[in-house]
């Protein structure tokens, strides 16, 4: 009886192991094919990433403290497809901590971003995502940047 008791134990902790990493890929690859369409300008490949309800922030150091920037999903890309074909914007994830609960994901991604393979700045993404019946979809994205202590 032992025996099938620790049998069946292993074979659910694989099982949601499985379940875990599988997501968690899911998670991944959407965020991936936000950037991969920035550094294209595929603006098909952004708006899949995201909710339609979607929104973006970014924390903005300044001499009074941090202060909180909103830009629209729509406003993200019109910057986007309005960039010169010649200028590669080049995000570059280092790091995915992705946790998921049910439908519910959060992603913690560093990243460092370069223009024309020239280093802009870095700083860190934090992504929240649901599951819907199309897949996962960003939620909202709140990142920092700066150009010291990148490496």
């Amino acid at each position: 009886m032992k025996k099938i008791l620790i049998a069946s134990l292993i074979l659910f902790s694989l099982s949601s192991t499985s379940l875990f990493a599988q997501q968690n890929e899911e998670v991944r690859k959407v965020i991936a094919s936000l950037f991969e369409g920035m550094k294209s300008k595929n603006i098909d490949l952004i708006q899949a990433a995201f909710h339609p309800d979607a929104t973006m922030q970014t924390v903005k150091t300044s001499e009074n403290g941090s202060e909180l920037g909103s830009n629209s999903v729509a406003d993200f890309i019109t910057r986007i497809s309005s960039t010169p074909a010649t200028t590669i914007l080049d995000e570059r994830i280092l790091d995915y901590q992705i946790k998921v609960d049910g439908d519910m994901a959060a992603a913690w991604t560093p990243y460092e971003f370069y223009v024309n393979d020239n280093f802009s700045h870095c700083g860190v993404n934090s992504f929240q995502l649901i599951k819907t019946p199309e897949g996962w979809k960003i939620t909202y994205i709140i990142d920092t940047r700066r150009k010291e202590g990148c490496k």
